[in-house]
C-alpha cells in the first residue's frame, strides 16, 4: 500500500526544466508553412461557440520526422489535411503508435497555457520505449505544442470550460511487411477545440463492471497510451451501452477481482473517513496524469490519499454499508466525472445518493481553477505556451 501525502515544490513539479526564454528557442525550430486557406473567421467564431470534442480541428498541425540512423528531421508547422500512406505502411498492419492527450487554457488576460507537459512528455516517451518507436525528447515534445499553439492562437476558445485539445502522436511510417520496428516513423500534434464535457452542468455517470473483457494483463501494453489498448475497450463499452451504462470498468487480468481503470480514465474511490483510494499501479493500466494530480490535491487538504489494490467486493460491501461514499473517475477530457451508479452481473448499487459526490466536486473545481488560472499554482503544473 501505498499513501501518497508529500507536497512537491514548484521546481521540482516542472521536470522539463525549460525556462521562458528556452522556450522561444524552442519554438524557433519549427518552420512555420502557413496554410494558403486558412478557416475565414466568421467559421472558427461559428465553430468555437459551441464545439464538439474531436470533430473540427484548427488550421494547422506541428510535425517532425524520423529516420533510423538521422533522428528526428524537418520540425514543421504545416497545413492541416490527410496523410498520404502506402498500404503497406507498418502501423495499419502492426499497430505501431502512440499518442496523448491535454489542453491549452486561454486565462482571463489572454494568455494560453497548458497543464504538466513535462509529466505527458515523459509519459510519451515511455510509451514509445513499450512500442519500440523513437523517443521524442521534451524539448521538442514542449516545443511542438508551443509551436502549434502560437500559429493557430485564434483557435484557443474562452469560457468557462473551454479549451484546446491537443493529441500529439507517432506512428510507424515505413512501408514494409515484417514484424519488427519501423525504419521510419512520424510524430505530429494535431488540434481541437472542446467546450464542457458535461453540457448544462456535471452529472453523474452510470458504471458497468466488466468481469469478462480485459484491456490488458501483467506484461503487456496497459501502461502505454496505445491506441491497441482503447480498441480493446469497444466491444465492452458497446455491450455494456446496450445495457444502458455510460463507461465500463475492467478489473485486473490476474484474479479478477480488483478495480483497475475505466476505457479512458483512472478510478477513485472516497470512504467515510475521508480518505481517497485508487488503484496501485501494477503496470497493465495508465499512469494518469490527472490521477497523480488528484492525489496530491486530496494530501494538501489533508486527506489521506492512498495507492492500493481495490477489490471489488470490498467497494461493494463498501456501498451497501456506507463506508464508501464516493466514487469518481478522471482523464484529460472530464477531468473529474463522479460516478452515481455502480453495476455488475450481481449487484446494481446507487453511489452517493446518485449525486455527485461533495469532495468529488471540491477537487474538481479546485483542478479546473488551477488550469485556468482562477487559483493559485502552488505546484508549478501550468506552463505558458503564449
Amino acid at each position: 500500500m501505498t499513501t501518497s501525502s508529500t507536497t512537491s515544490s514548484a521546481a521540482s513539479a516542472d521536470g522539463s526544466g525549460i525556462l521562458p526564454a528556452e522556450l522561444e528557442d524552442l519554438v524557433t525550430l519549427f518552420d512555420v508553412r502557413a496554410t494558403d486557406s486558412p478557416t475565414p473567421d466568421a467559421e472558427r467564431e461559428a465553430a468555437l461557440q459551441a464545439p464538439k470534442f474531436g470533430t473540427v480541428f484548427t488550421d494547422h498541425m506541428a510535425r517532425i520526422s524520423w529516420r533510423q540512423g538521422d533522428g528526428w528531421l524537418d520540425r514543421r508547422i504545416e497545413k492541416y489535411g490527410p496523410l498520404q500512406l502506402d498500404p503497406a505502411t507498418a502501423v495499419l498492419h502492426y499497430a505501431q503508435e502512440i499518442f496523448e492527450g491535454m489542453k491549452a487554457y486561454r486565462h482571463a488576460d489572454g494568455s494560453v497555457w497548458t497543464f504538466r507537459p513535462d509529466a505527458n512528455a515523459a509519459r510519451f516517451a515511455r510509451s514509445a520505449h513499450r512500442l519500440a518507436l523513437p523517443a521524442l525528447s521534451v524539448d521538442d515534445f514542449i516545443g511542438s505544442i508551443a509551436a502549434l499553439v502560437r500559429a493557430d492562437i485564434d483557435w484557443v476558445p474562452s469560457g468557462e470550460d473551454f479549451s484546446l485539445y491537443l493529441r500529439p502522436f507517432t506512428f510507424a511510417s515505413e512501408a514494409f511487411l515484417g514484424v519488427r520496428p519501423t525504419a521510419e516513423a512520424e510524430y505530429l500534434v494535431i488540434a481541437s477545440p472542446v467546450g464542457p464535457y458535461f453540457a448544462g452542468g456535471v452529472k453523474p455517470v452510470s458504471i458497468w463492471i466488466d468481469e469478462h473483457y480485459h484491456r490488458s494483463g501483467p506484461g503487456g501494453t496497459g501502461d502505454a497510451k496505445y491506441g491497441g489498448n482503447y480498441a480493446a475497450s469497444l466491444l465492452p463499452q458497446q455491450l455494456a451501452a446496450e445495457k444502458g451504462f455510460d463507461q465500463v470498468c475492467y478489473l485486473d487480468a490476474t484474479t479478477n477481482t480488483s478495480l483497475e481503470e475505466l476505457g479512458g480514465m483512472n478510478v477513485f474511490v472516497v470512504m467515510a473517513d475521508g480518505s481517497v483510494h485508487t488503484p496501485e499501479l501494477t503496470g497493465s493500466f495508465l499512469e494518469g496524469v490527472t490521477r497523480s494530480s488528484i492525489l496530491q490535491l486530496a494530501a494538501d487538504r489533508g486527506h489521506q490519499a492512498v495507492e492500493r489494490r481495490l477489490p471489488l467486493a470490498e467497494v461493494v460491501a463498501g456501498l451497501q454499508d456506507g463506508t464508501v461514499r464516493e466514487i469518481f473517475a478522471c482523464g484529460t477530457a472530464a477531468v473529474i466525472t463522479p460516478v452515481g451508479r455502480l453495476a455488475g452481473d450481481e449487484f446494481d448499487l446507487q453511489v452517493s445518493g446518485g449525486e455527485p459526490g461533495e469532495l468529488t466536486m471540491a477537487i474538481r473545481e479546485e483542478l479546473t481553477d488551477i488550469q485556468y488560472g482562477r487559483a493559485a499554482d502552488r505546484h508549478g503544473w501550468m506552463r505558458r505556451l503564449a
